[in-house]
């Protein structure tokens, strides 16, 4: 009686040195994250005045453009990591480039939003020596709008790949690699919005 063979997929998902760069950005925004509940705690007062200074729309507008490009992307993943035949692959491929393409368009459209924010903080004469809260509030969500342009670099490149029929059962780890990225955005906005923009 011949025995089903059990084929096991590469966990964690994506390239090992992605893991390594998310162990590194974890840590990062962890310092900072415990620099600014340290500074807060010691001048609650300030914190909170300047806090109301912020633009909460546009803090939860972007926060609904990350979780619904994470999302976009997990179908896109899902799509040629189910693909197998030729011709399967590439109508997979074709379909999981308009869910990037989709997440791609996100990502613009957060980077824009936060643009605006930033205008609107520079034209109120904010800068990184106004107080503690906003040196805080401008390293944290500069650094993370970083990590935003180059995750949607990376989603533009993933596209052109889907569109060139790149990605398959077999060969997932590219895009499974910026979907892992992606999502290391999604999450530390996911712990900045409420740190930065709502708790008090």
């Amino acid at each position: 009686m011949a025995k089903s063979v059990i084929i096991k997929e590469p966990y964690p998902p994506g390239d090992f040195a992605i893991w390594l760069v998310i162990y590194v950005e974890l840590v990062t925004f962890g310092f900072m994250f415990l620099g600014y509940a340290f500074s807060r705690h010691a001048d609650v007062v300030l914190f909170n005045k300047s806090q109301l200074l912020l633009n909460q729309t546009s803090g939860f507008i972007d926060t609904l453009i990350l979780i619904t490009g994470s999302y976009f992307i997990v179908k896109a993943v899902n799509l040629v990591k189910n693909a197998k035949g030729e011709q399967i692959i590439k109508e997979a491929n074709q379909k999981a480039s308009k869910w990037i393409a989709a997440s791609v368009l996100f990502g613009c459209l957060f980077l824009i939003n936060k643009l605006l924010e930033f205008s609107d903080i520079f034209g109120q004469g904010i800068s990184l020596g106004t107080n503690k809260f906003f040196m805080f509030y401008l390293l944290l969500t500069m650094f993370h709008f970083m990590h935003v342009t180059l995750g949607t670099i990376i989603l533009f490149n993933i596209f052109r790949r889907t569109k060139a029929s790149a990605y398959s059962a077999e060969n997932s780890r590219g895009i499974e690699t910026g979907a892992v990225y992606w999502h290391l955005v999604d999450v530390l906005w996911i712990v900045l919005f409420p740190l930065i923009y709502i708790i008090r």
